[in-house]
């Protein structure tokens, strides 16, 4: 199967300060901000996390994805991460720019 592996989720204001709340999910959500629009990115190419267990990885990503940040796209051996850019400046006008800055 090729493409978005699951459904994405809404946007609910307080899930997604909550998945924000992670220093870890912050720091994926602003590299992704930094990155080309558009682009995916595997799991383990983000600071911090190629030394981290699978499964805290695959947490993050989960959670990041429940709370509507991210899709998960499945390019055969590989999970790759989304911003939901659109859809996140369409919710939350402004966030993004925010969480640029750090």
């Amino acid at each position: 199967m090729n493409g978005v592996l699951r459904q994405d989720h809404p946007l609910v204001l307080a899930t997604v300060l909550k998945a924000l709340n992670d220093p870890t999910r912050l720091r994926i959500i602003q590299e992704l901000i930094n990155d080309e629009i558009g682009a995916e990115r595997h799991c383990t190419s983000f600071s911090g996390l190629a030394d981290v267990a699978r499964a805290t990885r695959s947490h993050h990503f989960k959670v990041l994805r429940e709370a509507g940040l991210v899709s998960l796209v499945d390019r055969g051996n590989l999970l790759l991460a989304r911003l939901r850019r659109d859809e996140i400046e369409k919710a939350f006008p402004g966030l993004l720019n925010i969480l640029a800055r750090g």
